[in-house]
């Protein structure tokens, strides 16, 4: 069956072509098709177009349609162009004429839209808060490792005592401010453009405040012309935000690769969490985070792959929008899997001690013998000179009251604060409402 069947056939080569990967893809959207449907019959029984009858029959028939759904029993085979003209078919099915009705006052163009904004909007805020849960177990890593110290690098060479407990709570908070443009995507996501039709509206009296409503939308996509710009502006919002959260990840994956090495050693993984080599037996790799640092590039790259596909498109409907879901549905659900990974390996990191005590990290101490220099009256500029001097000419002597402080305290680490702001986020962000 085709939405668009006017009783003729295409060729199967174009058919195939133009179908490209729907029937597989359109599992993601299945369910929120069947749920705009319900609210689409809903609205139609209310202003007159379909009788009540014909809406309770619908409405049974859609159930069931989720019921299946809900149990992988849906599937969209050759003889459907994709999901939305199998779900008709099962209405028409099951119910008659009332089934041929559904589709009055919409386009296929706005039916495929609601069901894309309902499944990025859900998208978003299961993923929202399985990043908070990623979030809150880096402060709880920081807070667990305050004052543990961990060599500061910049150019990769030791600049400066940091401390794992800065480490864990500086990705806790971008990640965090990341998660601003998650509640971006999801106020773009969280528009109802059903009731645009194909892109110019309806003359049916139609009820576009119902169906917002209904489906749990905060706001009508008011003009139908824009109503149709969503596709592509949607799809790169969401990308974005995917984007922005792993480019702080692929950051951190690298660091743990850093760290896990031989030649710095800060971290350990546990056996459980490493793979071996077929040929040296010592080797214990880190490939999790390795992969997720792949994994994370390649999403990096989404919004630009987008962007590559609709640049060039006017106003209205193009079938290139069609390869959208091919673009950003896998890597969405790759994203998923992303963070569920990290959510089950960083508990068991496991921080190792002693290594400050080699030689090659004494300088790093040199900041804090400025620093006593100047409490002492000596000039900034003077004490820096004379510091570097003694670095030069083998003289120098690490400050080492510095190296049994508690380098939270004086780092002046504000757990409590960054606390703060993710108890801010999840009470204030519509994301998570």
């Amino acid at each position: 069956m085709k939405l668009w069947d006017k009783g003729f056939t295409i060729n199967d080569k174009i058919e195939k072509f133009t179908v490209g990967k729907d029937r597989e893809l359109d599992a993601h959207l299945a369910k929120y098709d069947a749920l705009a449907s319900k609210a689409q019959a809903n609205m139609l029984a209310k202003t007159g177009l379909i009788t009540n009858e014909e809406n309770d029959d619908l409405q049974i028939a859609l159930d069931e349609v989720l019921v299946l759904i809900a149990e992988n029993n849906f599937e969209v085979d050759e003889n459907y162009e994709d999901i939305h003209s199998k779900i008709e078919a099962f209405l028409i099915e099951k119910t008659g004429d009332a089934g041929k009705k559904i589709h009055v006052a919409r386009s296929r163009n706005d039916q495929v839209l609601v069901a894309i904004q309902l499944f990025e909007k859900e998208y978003l805020k299961h993923t929202t808060e399985k990043i908070v849960n990623l979030i809150e177990i880096f402060l709880q890593k920081a807070d667990e490792f305050k004052n543990h110290q961990l060599p500061g690098y910049t150019h990769f060479q030791a600049a400066m005592p940091s401390s794992f407990g800065m480490w864990f709570s500086a990705y806790a908070e971008s990640l965090l401010t990341d998660l601003y443009f998650f509640e971006a995507a999801y106020k773009i996501s969280d528009q109802n453009p059903l009731g645009s039709g194909a892109g110019f509206g309806t003359s049916f009296p139609i009820d576009r405040l119902q169906t917002t409503q209904e489906l749990g939308f905060s706001e009508i996509l008011v003009s139908s012309v824009g109503a149709q710009m969503l596709r592509g502006k949607t799809e790169k919002s969401v990308a974005t935000a995917l984007a922005m959260i792993c480019g702080t990840l692929s950051k951190m994956s690298y660091d743990l690769v850093l760290y896990n090495s031989q030649d710095l050693a800060f971290v350990k993984l546990p056996n459980e969490m490493t793979t071996g080599s077929s040929i040296m037996p010592h080797k214990k790799n880190p490939d999790v985070f390795e992969l997720t640092r792949a994994h994370c590039n390649r999403i990096q790259a989404l919004p630009n792959d987008i962007m590559m596909t609709i640049n060039n498109l006017p106003s209205g409907y193009h079938r290139d929008y069609q390869i959208l879901k091919e673009i950003l549905f896998e890597p969405m659900m790759q994203f998923d899997n992303i963070i569920d990974i990290l959510t089950f390996a960083i508990p068991q990191l496991q921080i190792k001690d002693n290594y400050m005590n080699q030689e090659k990290y004494d300088p790093i101490y040199t900041v804090e013998n400025i620093n006593e220099a100047i409490k002492n009256g000596t000039p900034f500029r003077d004490a820096y000179r004379e510091v570097g001097l003694s670095v030069e000419n083998g003289t120098y002597v690490p400050h080492k009251e510095f190296q049994t402080s508690h380098i939270g305290s004086i780092h002046n680490l504000r757990l409590d604060l960054i606390s703060n702001k993710i108890e801010k986020f999840k009470l204030e962000a519509q994301v998570l409402k």
